[in-house]
């Protein structure tokens, strides 16, 4: 039983570790092509070396890390060409959402979308990109989690933690004018949804993908995007 324990214990903190970095890749605290030592996070998260070892295994698995033997264990940095077919991805995934969730008629989910496009409405005219970055986040995980469809959602979380697309919204919203056309954009897509329009939905849901596509590689780094938000001008 004591080694069940151990056992136990040890997965625990091997995914406390993969959790948090992924956290810190994904929303820009671990940037692009930083080194990530084992030692440092050992001691950030209070455990052995040896899970952090195994955390970054997994890490590497999933495209957030590049461990190179016998160098060091680096932020991956996805090329332009793999920024792009994600977005390819991302557009189809979103696309059949949108078209599913307007299939579902009248559910509880299309209040909280409408919720959101207000909040979002506010942040577009105090101007505040940082908070609306979150805002598009919290729109696109409704719309996935409102199509109701497990296959859909796991490979969209796969597919967003690849993309790193907290920082990739950010640096979009650096181009002058995306902040209200992107707003434009999410209240088209409800309106096709709440009109039961699946096609339509569809159509709107990747029009903008593609919008926000556009956007992100016209930005200077677009995968440092959300760090240049916080700093702030």
């Amino acid at each position: 039983m004591q080694q069940q324990g151990v056992r136990s214990g040890r997965g625990g903190a091997q995914e406390r570790v993969v959790a948090g970095v992924r956290s810190g890749i994904i929303e820009g605290r671990h940037l692009p092509g930083e080194p990530l030592s084992e030692t440092a996070l050992a001691f950030e998260y209070d455990v052995s070396r040896t899970p952090v070892r195994e955390a970054l295994k997994q890490l590497q698995i999933e495209g957030l890390v590049e461990i190179r033997p016998r160098v060091g264990t680096f932020v991956r940095r996805p090329s332009r060409r793999e920024i792009v077919e994600l977005f390819e991805l991302k557009e189809m995934l979103e696309g059949m959402a949108a078209r599913l969730l307007a299939s579902r008629g009248s559910v509880p989910i299309l209040d909280e979308l409408e919720d959101n496009i207000e909040r979002s409405g506010r942040a577009v005219a105090k101007k505040d990109a940082e908070g609306y970055a979150g805002l598009v986040h919290e729109f696109h995980e409704l719309l996935v989690r409102g199509a109701d469809s497990t296959q859909l959602d796991t490979h969209y979380r796969t597919l967003m933690n690849q993309l790193a697309y907290h920082r990739l919204v950010s640096a979009s919203l650096t181009r002058p004018g995306r902040l209200g056309a992107s707003l434009s954009e999410h209240r088209h897509v409800l309106e096709m949804i709440k009109a039961k329009d699946g096609f339509g939905a569809e159509f709107a849901m990747r029009d903008h993908v593609r919008s926000s596509e556009r956007a992100t590689l016209a930005a200077d780094d677009p995968l440092v995007g959300g760090a240049h938000l916080r700093k702030g001008p």
